[in-house]
């Protein structure tokens, strides 16, 4: 049987930001383990500027998260914004993998805060990753009153478990994200992928599917691009397979005449990436300048003939529509657990790759290259006809419609 995951499957529709800006002023509270620009992330830039829209028309704003800023400081974001540290400064990374007492010690940080003040919230919106803050928000939510908002970024198959944690570890992490789709709440999520996976592990109602996540201008960029280079932008962990890009981008050097790549971001694959690149035969056809201004990466991407996301697991997959943004076609790879695959048509607004083997991207690289200023175009079209449903606005107005909704039935 089929499920349609939508706004409509839900029974909300799609209100516009004039009516969200009507709505009566609610007291929230959001909870995430990071906080943009101190991580980046497309959840972390959500959760900012879900906040940040929240205060700007009205309402009362809470901010759980992990302290990430310089004891004595106060994170840069809008004085508006209530910013609670609830647990300290941790390494949220060991390993290349993420370390299980960050989010224990940052659930029970959430626990003790909802003790204390949840009954002065109205909405607690959490995202649904670490698992354990959710944990913690559930149970209080009948006696405090308040309702229960969750996005799902990524819901995990037992194998993508198995193989992440190990065959006990799998089994574990499986069964508290299964305890957490059964808990009482209202659901969102920005992918048919994921909402799917959730309606498929029984979670009643369906969760409201949002598709809009981008930020940017909603005009295609001027400026023509198309040069012979390759651009990674995004977080360095094992499963975005940012090491992929450097042999890929030396095989297809050898028909793109003058091609290089840009390795852009941090996190704790890194060290992959510097020994794919030393591998090169010419090394300095790839570059790996880490984290860096946001305006850097814009003007890599308007100038590039192709952004390249080899990534494994995307729960969204956000660099696609900026890169689109700027005419800049895209190359996915083909993967069970790969969103990001829902954002392109292949031939218009970029290239769906068989594998993150080299000689599949390395060809991915030459057909958008040899398409060239046609395929350019397409992508500028693409974006043009899209860019309104995936923009950030209309997903927030939606879930601000969730919020008074909910408020005015208590």
């Amino acid at each position: 049987m089929r499920h349609d995951c939508n706004a409509q499957a839900s029974g909300l529709g799609a209100p516009s930001l004039e009516m969200s800006a009507m709505l009566p002023l609610v007291r929230v509270c959001i909870i995430y383990d990071c906080l943009y620009p101190y991580t980046v992330g497309g959840a972390e830039r959500w959760y900012r500027k879900l906040a940040e829209r929240l205060a700007a028309e009205g309402h009362s704003v809470t901010y759980l998260t992990l302290r990430q800023w310089d004891r004595g400081t106060r994170p840069e974001i809008d004085p508006r914004i209530r910013v609670v540290a609830v647990a300290p400064r941790m390494a949220l990374y060991a390993k290349q993998r993420r370390r299980i007492l960050p989010p224990l010690v940052f659930g029970l940080g959430v626990l003790l805060h909802l003790l204390r003040r949840g009954r002065r919230y109205d909405v607690v919106h959490t995202c649904a990753f670490p698992y354990f803050s959710l944990l913690a928000a559930a149970p209080l939510r009948t006696p405090l009153r308040y309702r229960l908002v969750v996005d799902w970024w990524e819901v995990w198959s037992r194998g993508y478990w198995r193989d992440y944690l190990g065959r006990l570890g799998g089994w574990v992490g499986y069964r508290v994200q299964r305890r957490c789709i059964r808990v009482r709440q209202r659901a969102f999520c920005f992918s048919q992928l994921h909402a799917s996976r959730l309606v498929a592990e029984g979670m009643n109602p369906p969760p409201t599917l949002l598709q809009g996540a981008y930020t940017g201008a909603l005009e295609v960029a001027a400026g023509n691009g198309g040069e012979p280079l390759i651009v990674f932008a995004g977080r360095l962990i094992p499963e975005k397979r940012a090491a992929a890009v450097a042999p890929a981008v030396e095989l297809a050097a050898s028909r793109v005449p003058g091609l290089r790549g840009i390795i852009f971001g941090e996190g704790p694959d890194r060290p992959t990436v510097l020994a794919a690149i030393a591998a090169l035969e010419d090394p300095e056809l790839v570059s790996a300048p880490g984290f860096v201004p946001g305006e850097e990466v814009q003007s890599a991407l308007r100038r590039a003939c192709a952004m390249v996301l080899p990534s494994r697991r995307e729960g969204y997959g956000m660099i696609v529509v900026e890169a689109a943004a700027y005419g800049t076609p895209s190359i996915v790879v083909s993967g069970s657990d790969n969103a990001a695959l829902e954002l392109i048509e292949d031939g218009v607004n970029g290239v769906k790759a068989s594998s993150a083997e080299p000689a599949d991207v390395a060809a991915a690289i030459v057909r958008v290259y040899e398409e060239g200023p046609a395929l350019r175009e397409r992508t500028r079209e693409w974006f043009r006809r899209n860019a309104a449903r995936l923009s950030l606005d209309g997903s927030l107005a939606t879930v601000l419609a969730t919020y008074a909704r909910d408020s005015a039935r208590r």
